[in-house]
């Protein structure tokens, strides 16, 4: 059995404002290809399939569109659960529409899927409250699935029944996984986990949320669902939401963030994304190997002191998306932003950083007797930690001072 994991889509995010999606369609066109190649029998998607609880038409169309093709007309099972960016409603909206094609969403805990078989025969064999088992045309034996989808706090003590306590979301999901496993697993088939959550390893060290994604460690009071929390019969943890391909435990069984497929912030710059590729036995898992994804633009930040050099790297950059950062004696003069800008169409920022100066004049006298150029000249400097004003700026002083003074 082959299974493919793959989280954190976030179709219809932008980088700032730059759109996104024709990138998204491209890498998911190669997530696609990919399963088509390996000949996967199933598909998990950890969660954050769109990026806000009200996706546009186009994302929603791409979403679908997607899925569809990695059911393979009914003949691959493809599991989707909901990430914090999803809305839980809107993730089962089409349920029985996708159930056709093989496909499973899963919007809200502790959601119990009905028994359905497609034509092309991937059968759902058994089912509880977080649990499915599904059986899959070409294989012989049974895929389990523990599914657990991001909840706020509300909605775990409605759906859960946790209390509001530091511990009570990892006793609760511990203790909900355990009885599932139990009852359900045994080394006749493939036991996988599947949530989005924050995962670590107890006492390791904490693994870094990506920029601008909203923070879950604190759901129901708890920091964080240890590794340990687990049960022992699970073969493989897929886990969504953080956006970094990483192992963050190899017991009871790898725990593995698949990654986003593209980067998302400029804190993953120059990261590389993947989805892994799992080869099951019964009772086993064989491998799993990453699967480095080619698609999208990279995101690249670097800092310069020289504007020429600058506009040379971004010629060598030219298809990247870029967060430049120019440091200064004095503020960024508009006629060079405009040169950077002109160089390179995908500049999201520029971050001007003046250097700090040695000498400060925050607390000096200041003598009146002075003209009104450099008065102004040193009441800047005053403000802004002993910095000389821009040609720039001081220009558009004279010009202001001599209209008063014509005035």
């Amino acid at each position: 059995m082959k299974i493919l994991h793959t989280a954190d889509w976030h179709i219809g995010k932008k980088l700032d404002n730059y759109p996104r999606l024709e990138e998204q369609r491209q890498v998911l066109e190669e997530i696609c290809q990919i399963a088509e190649n390996e000949q996967v029998d199933a598909v998990v998607v950890a969660g954050d399939l769109f990026d806000n609880f009200n996706p546009s038409s186009e994302a929603t169309e791409l979403l679908y569109s997607t899925l569809h093709r990695l059911s393979a007309n009914g003949s691959r099972a493809v599991i989707a659960i909901a990430g914090n960016h999803d809305s839980p409603e809107r993730i089962q909206v089409p349920d029985a529409l996708a159930k056709v094609c093989g496909i499973i969403f899963v919007g809200f805990p502790n959601t119990e899927i009905s028994q359905f078989c497609t034509q092309a025969k991937v059968d759902i064999l058994r089912t509880a409250k977080g649990f499915i088992e599904i059986g899959l045309p070409n294989a012989s034996f049974p895929l389990r699935i523990l599914h657990t989808p991001y909840a706020n706090e509300q909605r775990l003590k409605t759906f859960l029944g946790v209390e509001d306590s530091e511990e009570a979301l990892r006793v609760h999901l511990q203790q909900h996984w355990q009885e599932l496993a139990d009852q359900y697993l045994d080394d006749a088939g493939f036991n996988l986990l599947i949530t989005h959550l924050f995962v670590m390893k107890k006492g390791g060290p904490m693994p870094e949320e990506p920029e601008e994604e909203r923070p879950i460690l604190h759901i129901g009071g708890a920091q964080a669902i240890y590794t340990e929390n687990f049960p022992d019969k699970i073969h493989y943890i897929a886990l969504g939401h953080l956006h970094r391909y990483q192992v963050v435990d190899k017991n009871p069984a790898p725990a593995i963030y698949s990654s986003s497929p593209l980067a998302y912030s400029f804190s993953e710059a120059n990261q590389t994304k993947y989805v892994v590729l799992i080869e099951a036995e019964p009772g086993k898992l064989v491998s799993y190997r990453p699967i480095e994804l080619t698609k999208g633009k990279k995101l690249r930040r670097k800092s310069f002191n020289d504007i020429d050099k600058a506009i040379e790297w971004l010629g060598e950059h030219s298809e990247d998306l870029i967060e430049l950062t120019i440091i200064s004696d004095n503020y960024l003069e508009a006629s060079d932003k405009k040169r950077l800008n002109d160089a390179h169409s995908g500049i999201i920022q520029i971050i001007p950083q003046i250097k700090k100066s040695e000498l400060s004049t925050a607390n000096a006298e200041i003598d009146l007797s002075l003209s009104m150029e450099k008065l102004f000249q040193e009441y800047f400097k005053t403000k802004n930690k002993g910095q000389e004003p821009s040609d720039g700026l001081m220009e558009v002083f004279r010009e202001v001072l001599g209209t008063e003074e014509e005035g």
